[in-house]
Parts: C-alpha cells; structure tokens; sequence
C-alpha cells in the first residue's frame, strides 16, 4: 500500500492516543516502517536515531533476534494459554518467579496484566480487597503527586495528575487526591535537597491528618515522574516518603512503569533507595515494548492476608482474557536475559555519558533547567533564565521541536509545556549518545534561531 493511501486511511479511521484529533486528520501519521537497535526508519527511507524508545519501553533496542525467536517459538508451541480455572503455561510461571527473585524485599506474588495503566487499575483494586480483608473497608482514599501520571483507565487516569487527563472526564474522583511535585526547578522558596523531601513529606501527613487519619489507603509515586516533565527527585526523597508511609500506617506503592528494568540504572529505580515498597507497577521495559504486558507486585503481607480472609471457594474477582499470556512472558524472559547479559550495565555506562553530555546544555540560551537519572532525561526550556520564564503558548515550541527534531532525524517526547523528554535505548553506544546530544543540539539552536523566539529570549 502507498504511503498516500495509508495516510488517507489513518485520517479516516484511527483513532490516535493522547493526540489532537484535529490536528492528526490535519497533518496525518509519520508512518514508521522498520527499525534496528537504536535507530529506526519511515516508510520514506528516512533514518531516525531513536531518544524515546518508543514511548519510554524499547530498552533492548529494534530487532533482538533472541526476542523475536522466543516469541516465534512460543506462538508456534502454544500462542495462547488462560490464567483462569487453575490453567498456566510455563513462560508466565517462569517468569514470574525470575521477577519475584529480583524485586525489592518480599515482593514475592506478581500479577501479571496487559500494560502499565490496568497495572495500575489492578492495583487500586488490590487496595480495596486488602482494605477489606484487614476489617478497615473506611481506608479507601489514595494520595497521589502533582504531575504524577498512572495510566488513562477511569480510576486510574483520576490518580494521573495532568490536565488532558481530566477534561471531561470527570476525574479525579472523591477518593484521589494529590500533593505537590518534588520538584526542585519550581519549588518555591529554598529548592535545596532537604527543603524539597521536607516539604514532600509535611504536604503528604498534612493532607492524610485532613482526610483522616482512618481514611487513607495509599501513597502512589513515580520513583521519577515521568510524563509530568521528567521530575527527579532529589537523593533521599524516595526513602523518606518510605518512612512517612510507614509511620502514617498507609500503603507505599511505587510506580515504576517508566522507571522499571534499567530505565534509571538498576533493574527497579527502588533499589538506588534501599525502598521496599507494599506493591510496585511495571510495563515498558518488562517486554521492550515487543508485546504488551505489565504487572503489579503485591508484598508477602498483602497477598496473604486477602487470601487468608476471602471464603474458601470464593474467587478474589480481579482478571483479564490476556493476563500472564504465554507469548509476553517469553518475550519477558528473552529480555530479561539480555538484561542480565550486559544491557544494564550498556545502560549505566551510556547514561553517565549521557549525563555529561547534556549538562552542557545548561548554557544555551533557550535552557533553564536539565534533569537526569541514568537513561532518563527532561530539559527545561525557558525564555528567561533568571525568572525561569516559561515561553509564551503562542510560540508553539513544542510542535516546533517536533517538527525540527524529525527533520534532523532525533527522535524524542516534546511536551506540551516545552519540555524535551529523553530517554534513549539501554543499548545505546557512547557514538550514539553522541549522535543524540549533537542533533538535538542542533534543534535547540534552530528553534533558538526562529525570530520570534529569538525576539522572546531574555539573557
């Protein structure tokens, strides 16, 4: 098919996520076509060095012939197993005792879902049975953080802290709060370390002794906010909001969706903390985005006591038709493998160069603030540095950075409120992360060089 045939159906007939549905049938796709480690290309021929993967989730890189080969090998010897009825298959049962032996603490029972966002949902209902099962049904309220995001279900997206998530959508809902950002570029007042974990954990006792004390359920976090800008938290944040959990009698659970298998440098950004949290979401990089899968670790005390407290015979009434399917496992498995065999540690060495590769940036004129955690990164654009000035919605930076980013072949996450998001394969070599920083060099400056951002600026 033509590429102008496959725009003309993609405008009549798929519906794009998160986007602009007037925009999407204006402008059409960028169709991709094939890729190959870090790099992939359009159905033009275009090469494109890829600094998302994907959408946060290619960590291995493009066309792992050991992913591809277990997932063939698995759909030629059984494509499809249920969990119900007491049915398994040996990759799900595989791979879940390879994760539990590998999480923080006891998170030793893994329940495997189809992505990060009905991780997510499935946890909340994990609360609520809990909740129930200890006698204490009143705890149903979740705290959250401001520009937290935890998927687009209904109860989830409520628990998502960004505004296109609640248009019309009628969330939050009565049970989800939130409490301010860890995030240091905008922290009013003193923005040093122990000023921003202080005030982090005096927001989330203030809010839980506003709602009760009784009343709350859980804390959920992103061990770095992700899709809210690439907040990272200053060292000692994590643990901190740990403790206060601990004390304030409420679950801890860790988003670790984007930040999961290497993303930050080790397999769980957890462990950079020593924090074991009650329950942990991941996706992403639990498949390198070869098929969807997610799940949610549930600690040894939450598992146990729903079992213990649910009648003999009567099932725990959470499940899905895809859930621990048997062709995501392998391809689990075969990535998890190539972990272990070295990409994490690809990963450490690619993201300190990384690292001193955008500092650097903190120069240019269009540059307020830079964020980094491993392989993850946020770059902060400002039109005034010293009044950390964002720049007028009128100049439109982020569809220019799109736009200029795909012309000088880089891929990356342009958000909406001028916010370059990074997060390149864990395969990456130290050329290539070169290759990223130098192009996107080279979008800044020609967005710097537009005369109406050029007329913006502020040195």
């Amino acid at each position: 098919m033509t590429p102008e045939k496959l725009i003309s159906i993609d405008r009549d007939h798929l519906i794009h996520p998160v986007s602009s549905w007037r925009d999407q049938e204006q402008f059409g796709p960028r169709i991709l076509h094939s890729g190959h480690g870090t790099w992939l290309k359009d159905i033009h021929g275009k090469e494109l060095l890829d600094g998302f993967s994907g959408l946060w989730c290619v960590n291995v890189g493009y066309g792992c012939k050991s992913v591809v080969e277990a997932a063939t090998e698995q759909m030629a010897r059984l494509p499809y197993a249920t969990g119900y009825f007491g049915y398994a298959s040996e990759p799900a049962i595989t791979l879940a005792g390879r994760l539990a032996a590998r999480a923080p603490g006891n998170l030793n029972r893994i329940f495997f879902s189809q992505g990060g966002s009905d991780a997510v949902d499935s946890a909340l209902r994990f609360i609520r049975f809990y909740q129930h099962a200890k006698g204490t049904p009143e705890r149903r309220h979740v705290i959250g953080l401001a520009r937290g995001y935890h998927g687009s279900t209904y109860t989830g997206a409520g628990l998502t802290a960004l505004a296109a998530f609640h248009r019309d959508a009628d969330v939050p809902l009565s049970w989800q709060h939130h409490i301010p950002s860890p995030y240091a570029y905008r922290h009013p007042g003193d923005n040093n370390d122990a000023a921003v974990i202080a005030a982090s954990v005096a927001a989330l006792k203030a809010k839980v002794a506003e709602l009760g004390p009784d009343k709350v359920a859980a804390f959920f976090c992103e061990p770095v906010q992700g899709s809210g800008g690439v907040i990272v938290p200053p060292k000692g944040w994590l643990s901190a909001m740990r403790e206060a959990c601990r004390e304030l009698g409420i679950l801890f659970v860790a988003d670790e969706v984007i930040t999961g298998f290497g993303r930050t440098g080790p397999l769980f950004a957890c462990e950079r903390e020593n924090v074991v949290p009650d329950m942990m979401t991941v996706a992403k990089g639990l498949t390198s985005g070869y098929a969807p899968m997610g799940a949610v670790f549930l600690s040894e005390d939450i598992y146990t006591t729903i079992r213990d407290n649910t009648p003999p015979g009567v099932a725990v009434g959470h499940g899905m038709t895809y859930s621990a399917h048997p062709v995501s496992a392998a391809i689990g498995l075969a990535v998890l493998d190539l972990y272990e065999q070295g990409v994490l540690a690809n990963g450490v060495k690619a993201g300190a160069h990384l690292a001193s590769r955008l500092n650097t940036l903190a120069d240019h004129a269009l540059v307020g603030d830079v964020r980094i955690s491993g392989m993850l990164a946020g770059i902060e654009l400002v039109t005034d540095k010293k009044a950390k000035t964002k720049p007028d919605a009128s100049l439109k930076i982020a569809s220019k950075l799109a736009r200029i980013g795909y012309d000088k072949g880089v891929l990356f996450r342009a958000f909406g409120d001028d916010i370059i998001g990074l997060a390149p394969p864990l395969c990456c070599s130290v050329e290539e992360i070169d290759i990223l920083c130098d192009r996107l060099t080279a979008v800044l400056d020609t967005v710097a060089d537009d005369a109406n951002v050029r007329a913006a600026l502020r040195q």
